[in-house]
């Protein structure tokens, strides 16, 4: 061999060494738990709804529904509402006395975003007919993030409310039956079918 193959071979060899090190180096860089499948369930929010429930409306082309959203996951935004009832559904807060229109609300990670009387809720507007007691209303909840749940929701009497115990007691002591689909929690990874 004579100097100049010995010289080539040399740097040959030291090129692919260096490459094969940076390559190694950023396969290491990059694999800090962001990129596994582990890493990815971690940032995925995980939505159910429960609770759900529609008081019997008092107007025929309006309605309240109020729920709870129980966020395992990452945090992701409730950004709308839909029904086969109502032309529209729009999300409001209530502040004091004073309902506000808004275009979306935060579901925290690993937290919950609470619908009640007095609150925030869901407004079912230009009805195509008025629920009565006993009905159920098909809701679609659209996220940021998560797959739209979709939730029959029952309607119940107008004055029920889940946080007062009498509420509870006279709507047990009702001729109403206990429907356990009534309190079902929903979830982003429960299967859906088009109505």
């Amino acid at each position: 061999m004579n100097h100049r193959t010995t010289r080539r071979r040399l740097l040959t060899g030291t090129a692919l060494a260096l490459t094969a090190g940076l390559a190694l180096a950023g396969c290491g860089d990059s694999d800090n738990g962001k990129d596994s499948p582990s890493g990815d369930a971690a940032k995925k929010p995980e939505l159910k709804v429960s609770g759900a429930y529609i008081p019997a409306p008092a107007m025929a082309d309006m309605a309240g529904g109020f729920f709870t959203v129980t966020n395992k996951g990452a945090a992701d935004k409730l950004v709308g509402a839909s029904s086969p009832l109502a032309g529209s559904v729009t999300l409001h807060a209530t502040v004091g006395s004073t309902m506000k229109e808004r275009k979306s609300f935060d579901v925290p990670a690993n937290g919950e975003l609470a619908f009640s009387r007095g609150g925030n809720h869901i407004m079912l507007e230009k009805l195509k007919h008025k629920p009565e007691q006993g009905d159920k209303v098909e809701v679609t909840l659209r996220f940021e993030k998560s797959k739209p749940i979709t939730v029959e929701v029952p309607v119940k009497a107008a004055t029920y409310n889940p946080a007062s115990a009498s509420d509870q007691r006279s709507d047990s002591t009702s001729d109403t039956k206990h429907d356990p689909s009534d309190t079902k929690p929903h979830s982003t990874t429960d299967k859906h079918s088009s109505h």
